[in-house]
Parts: C-alpha cells; structure tokens; sequence
C-alpha cells in the first residue's frame, strides 16, 4: 500500500520571538496556535525560515498559553534569529483512500503571532 506524505497544519508567517542555544532542542509555541494548526506535544515539525531560506525539523514543546511565544531552540537556534518569519508545518502519512477530501489547517498569524480571522482549523 502507498502512503502519500501530506501537509497536516501550517502555522504561516510565525516570528519567533526567542532562541537559546543552551537548551536540548525543540520549538516551544504558544497552545493557541498549535491547536489550530493540529499540532501535538512531541510531534516533529518541519520549519522553514523565511529570512535565511534555512529548513530544519524539530518536535513540539508548549509554550504559555495567550504568550504568543515562538521560541527556537537547541541547535536550530542558529538557524533563527528574533524577528525572522517563519513557515511551520507537520506532516501527515495518508493512503489513498484519505487523499480525497484532505485539507490542512491553515492558521495565519499577525506579527504578534495571533490567529487572524481567516485561518481555517
């Protein structure tokens, strides 16, 4: 049986709003927005860096909820820098028969990183 990788949720035009290097590595956001998109606690997610065009996967970690935190961490915080935009997406294995009917929740942010009216969940 074939599986069709295919977009779950994408968080678009996320700022990050914190990186520490010191930290073992993950992406910590705010549950408003993470829950809107599907995202679970530990799931890895695919990240792309608007800024510097840098591409790198991680596992969730929550942030404080209403915070509107997008914080990079571990070694990927040298792939971010405060301010940068960043795409967030997770990843879902799909057979055939799921293809049909399949849209991704899409969760636009403003630049505080709060859902705008027209993201679809």
């Amino acid at each position: 049986m074939a599986l069709y990788r295919m977009v779950g949720g994408k968080i678009h035009r996320a700022t990050v709003t914190e990186t520490e290097l010191d930290y073992e590595g993950s992406i910590s956001i705010d549950p408003d927005l993470y829950e809107r998109a599907g995202f679970t606690p530990g799931e890895l997610l695919q990240v792309y860096n608007l800024a510097n065009g840098a591409r790198f996967e991680t596992y969730l970690i929550h942030a404080p909820r209403g915070s509107g935190m997008i914080g990079v961490r571990g070694a990927a915080a040298h792939l971010a820098n405060v301010g940068d935009k960043l795409i967030i997406v997770n990843v879902l294995l799909l057979d055939a028969s799921e293809l049909e009917g399949h849209r991704f929740r899409l969760v636009r942010v403003d630049e505080n990183n709060r859902p705008l009216e027209d993201s679809k969940a």
